[in-house]
Order: C-alpha cells, then structure tokens, then sequence
C-alpha cells in the first residue's frame, strides 16, 4: 500500500522515520488505542513516517497484534491520518514491525 520508492528510501533511512512505537505487550484492544493515540499526535506534529513494532508473534504464528494492525491503520478514525503502510526492512524489525506514512494536515 506504500509506494515502493517510498518504501525504500524509509528502509535505507533516506527519509527519516520521525518516531516509533512499540506495542509489544499490551493486549489487542490497548494495543489498538495506543496506536491510534500515537499516530494522530504524530501527525499533530507534522511528523512524516513512524515505525510501528507489533512483534513477531508467539511460536511461528502471527499474534494478535500484528495479525490486527493492518485492520486498525484501515479504520475509518485513522482514514484521515494514514497515508499508507508497508513492511519494515530487517534492519528496523522485518516482519514486527511496519512503517507507516502519515497524510498532511
């Protein structure tokens, strides 16, 4: 959903990744408003692009967390916040963690 160009540039830290987040640990509905509470500040601050670390998961399965973020960046509360979400290089967590592009105010 991000733009591959994008994608790349917030992989090898040729844009900045303003902020991060790290939801290990919190059960899915905390998870989900500690989300949504960080991204609308972070737009608040004019930020660009965040990492969102949702971890691996238990034992080769998804998680609750990482198998619900892409859901939550969709919700129509965040419509006006996302600008668009990919996978992480392995360098910034790989599979557990996300970046995440946010639109202008």
């Amino acid at each position: 959903e991000l733009e591959p160009r994008r994608q790349r540039r917030l992989s090898r830290e040729r844009d900045p990744i303003d902020g991060r987040i790290d939801l290990h640990g919190f059960g899915r509905f905390e998870a989900e408003d500690q989300l949504r509470a960080f991204l609308i500040g972070a737009q608040a601050r004019g930020w660009g692009a965040v990492l969102v670390i949702t971890g691996q998961g238990r034992r080769g399965g998804t998680g609750v967390i990482r198998g619900s973020v892409h859901e939550w960046l969709h919700a129509p509360a965040l419509r006006t916040v996302v600008s668009g979400f990919a996978p992480a290089a392995r360098r910034h967590g790989g599979d557990g963690a996300i970046y995440v592009t946010l639109r202008r105010r």
